[in-house]
Parts: structure tokens; C-alpha cells; sequence
């Protein structure tokens, strides 16, 4: 009984001071990559062209935004009386059921708005909100539009219907900046403060002479920016940038060249081929110019610390590269024996071994080169900037070269000698733990 109280008493105070215990977090090292890019925001200029009615009374559209127009086909109709309109009414009362991809197309665009909204610029939300209720309109009215020709034409009823001049993308979103050309863009025209844009629905009644619609007729689009001094120096002499898009999973190429605008001032300027309809209804387009890219294994920064090291010369290594031969004095008189110790780095000159209170070297001490009678004393230090492993249990210091940083992580030079391997385990925080100690980590 007494033997097993005692066995009891050693247990219960193992799971006492193991609760107790600090534990040590820890992360897994992956392979990463750290973007350093510039953010702009952009004025688009497309090949686009403001269509007009001919003819007052309620507008209804046959196509939806962003679609392709050709030579011909019905865009839009004008119905004088307003019977088409009421007849629309009817058929589009809650009935007409949104299909998948109209319900995927809408879900994207709030996805995108949600990442790229910002406070101040809270009246995107209501560019948003008209966007959405356009687009929702025209899905159901476009539906309906498509079976009510036989009953329209019963019916009497007396309606102009527009077809399209040329081909183009179908835009309904209009505003003053159509006929601006890149070179004519000054500072102002950045202000969002002072732009007002028209976006224009179904069942609308306009006058004679008013916007109906525009046609894009080109894929390709430019986006101006103004930049600072520091933004020209970066990227002058280049004639292309990789451009990512806020908000859209899209990083696309774009030929790059600086403009001079009407105002006298210069601005960056990029050109796409591509991706235009994506951008149609926008006029101010946020992005980001990747100037960097680099990829290596990621860490945190809070477990990254410079810890300091002896410096011993490179021809002080012996037996056949085990160790260092340490001088010793006995009664007998002086001499030597190999101590094996850890290297943690090694540059052209030195090698780093360990420094602190468990080091099997103490400032002062003197080590030998083998087969010869030159002497080095320890006392030289330098710091190693690293992190502490944990893979073995205990904290073993693994030095990292450090590619580039952001605020929260580091990328480091994969595949160093005395450095980390991808899936490692090291410390999260390298304050709380000492060189060589044993971790209990969660």
C-alpha cells in the first residue's frame, strides 16, 4: 500500500505540473509566396458609343448587360401607350423564377462588392443596389419579352422596336466620360465625389433625344492612374505590369506606357485585349501592379530571433570533421581532446557553434588545430537570425535567410544548409521558449 501511494503521489504531481505547464504553440511550415504590389485606381476608357431614343415613351430592354449585340438584333422597344409596360406587369408579378445562372451571376457580384467595399466610398452601395435591380429586371422582362410577341401583336398594342446599328456589347450604364479620350484625363476627373453615373431600367419613360443604351465596340479597353514620383520611378522603362483585379479572382498582363493628360501632369496607363466585358458597367476599376513575386517556405514573423553564436576559423575542425580540439591542462601538462558540438552555420571563415550556459566552450577557453601548434581562443560571437525547430522534442535553432516580409510573415530561402524543410514544426512564438530546452507544444 505505502508502494503504491507512493506511485499514486508521483502521478498525481506529473499531471499537476503538467497541466500546469506552458504550452508551447507551434506551427507547420508550408510553401508560400509574398506579393509586394502598388494599389491604384484606374478611370476605364472602352471604344463605346451613347445610342439616343428617336421616339418618347416607356423603354423596354431585350438584352442583358455585358451581352453581344449584332448587326440587327432588337436591343430595346419604345411603347407610347404603356400597355406593354402594364402587360410586363403582369406577366413578371412574382411568377418568373430567376434561373441558376442568373442566380450565380448576381451572387458574384455581391461577393465582389462585399471584398472591395470600403466606408468611404459608401455610395457604391447604392451604384450597387441600381446595378442589381437593373439586371434583376432585365432577366424577368427579357424572359417575358421573348413569349409576349403573339400577344402583343393581338392586342393591338403600338410599340417601336430598336434594333442595333452594329455589332457591340450592350451597356445600359452611361455617363459623362464617353467621349474622353486617356490624354485628355486630368487630376478632377479621380474625384468620385463629383461623377454621377446613369444606369438605365426597363419600363423607364424617356424622352425624344435621351440615352437609351451604348455599344462597346472593341475588347479593347485601357484603365489610367495617376502615380507619384516614386511609382514613375518604379515603373519606368517597362513596357508591361501584371495587373490583379480587387475583387475578382482575375491577374492578367497589361501593356504599359506613361501619357501625358490634359491637365499637363503624367499617368500611368495600361491596355487590355481582354476581360472588358467583366468591367462594363464600371468606370472606376481598383486594382493592384504586382512588382514582385517571391515564393519560398512561409513563416511568422513572431517566431523568427537572432540568437548569438561562437565563431571558430574553419581549419579549427578535427577528426575527420567531428569535432574541435579543446586544450586541456592536467598534472601531467597540457593537451587536447575532441569535443563534438553542434554547427548551426557557416559562412566563408567561421563556423557557429552554440554560446550559451550549456555550450561545451567558455570565452577564454583555447582549441587547437589539428597537427599543428596554432591556437584560437574562444570569445568571438556574431548573431544567426533563425527559428527553433521542434521536430526532436526539444528546441533546436534552424537558421533562415529571409527573401522578403510582410507584416505578419516571412519568406525564407528554401533548401539552406543547417535551415528548415516544408512541413518542419517550430515554435510559434520564439520568446517563450530557450535554446535546447524541452517543449510540451498543443
Amino acid at each position: 500500500m505505502i508502494i503504491f501511494a507512493l506511485i499514486f503521489a508521483y502521478m498525481a504531481f506529473y499531471v499537476y505540473t503538467y497541466v500546469r505547464r506552458e504550452k508551447i504553440e507551434f506551427y507547420e511550415v508550408p510553401e508560400g509566396s509574398i506579393v509586394n504590389d502598388q494599389r491604384h485606381t484606374g478611370i476605364a476608357f472602352r471604344t463605346e458609343t451613347v445610342k439616343y431614343t428617336e421616339q418618347a415613351g416607356n423603354v423596354n430592354f431585350y438584352l442583358r448587360e455585358g451581352k453581344k449585340a449584332a448587326v440587327g438584333t432588337r436591343v430595346y422597344s419604345v411603347d407610347e401607350t404603356g400597355k406593354l409596360s402594364e402587360l410586363l406587369a403582369e406577366k413578371t408579378d412574382g411568377s418568373v423564377a430567376l434561373s441558376r445562372d442568373n442566380l450565380t451571376s448576381l451572387k458574384k457580384q455581391l461577393s465582389s462588392f462585399s471584398q472591395t467595399f470600403t466606408e468611404n466610398d459608401f455610395k457604391t452601395v447604392y451604384d450597387t443596389r441600381y446595378t442589381l435591380d437593373s439586371e434583376v429586371l432585365e432577366y424577368v422582362s427579357v424572359d417575358a419579352l421573348k413569349n409576349l410577341d403573339s400577344v402583343v401583336e393581338e392586342m393591338g398594342v403600338n410599340f417601336v422596336q430598336v434594333r442595333a446599328d452594329q455589332s457591340g456589347i450592350v451597356s445600359y450604364m452611361v455617363d459623362s466620360l464617353e467621349g474622353v479620350a486617356p490624354n485628355q484625363v486630368t487630376e478632377e476627373m479621380f474625384d468620385r465625389s463629383g461623377y454621377t453615373k446613369n444606369i438605365l431600367k426597363s419600363g423607364k419613360l424617356v424622352g425624344v433625344g435621351e440615352p437609351a443604351y451604348k455599344l462597346v465596340t472593341s475588347s479593347d479597353w485601357s484603365l489610367v492612374f495617376q502615380m507619384t514620383e516614386e511609382d514613375a520611378a518604379l515603373y519606368n522603362g517597362k513596357t508591361s505590369l501584371t495587373v490583379k483585379f480587387a475583387g475578382k479572382d482575375l491577374k492578367t498582363p497589361g501593356a504599359f506606357s506613361m501619357i501625358t493628360g490634359g491637365d499637363g501632369k503624367t499617368y500611368g496607363k495600361l491596355d487590355f485585349s481582354k476581360y472588358m466585358e467583366q468591367f462594363i458597367s464600371d468606370r472606376f476599376v481598383d486594382f493592384e501592379i504586382i512588382t514582385e513575386e517571391v515564393t519560398g517556405l512561409k513563416i511568422p514573423k513572431s517566431a523568427v530571433t537572432d540568437v548569438e553564436f561562437y565563431l571558430i576559423p574553419k581549419e579549427f575542425l578535427a577528426g575527420g570533421g567531428k569535432g574541435f580540439l579543446k586544450e586541456t591542462y592536467t598534472e601531467n601538462g597540457a593537451g587536447a581532446v575532441l569535443v563534438s558540438c553542434d554547427i548551426y552555420n557557416a559562412d566563408d571563415t567561421y563556423y557557429y557553434v552554440d554560446a550559451g550556459e550549456n555550450s561545451e566552450f567558455k570565452p577564454g577557453d583555447y582549441l587547437v588545430k589539428e597537427n599543428s601548434q596554432d591556437r584560437y581562443q574562444i570569445g568571438a560571437k556574431a548573431a544567426v537570425t533563425g527559428v527553433y525547430n521542434i521536430n526532436k522534442g526539444y528546441t533546436d535553432f534552424r537558421k533562415v535567410e529571409i527573401l522578403t516580409s510582410s507584416d505578419e510573415y516571412d519568406i525564407v530561402a528554401r533548401g539552406t544548409d543547417y535551415g528548415l524543410s516544408v512541413y518542419d514544426h517550430i515554435v510559434l512564438d520564439a520568446r517563450a521558449v530557450r535554446a535546447n530546452g524541452v517543449v510540451i507544444y498543443q
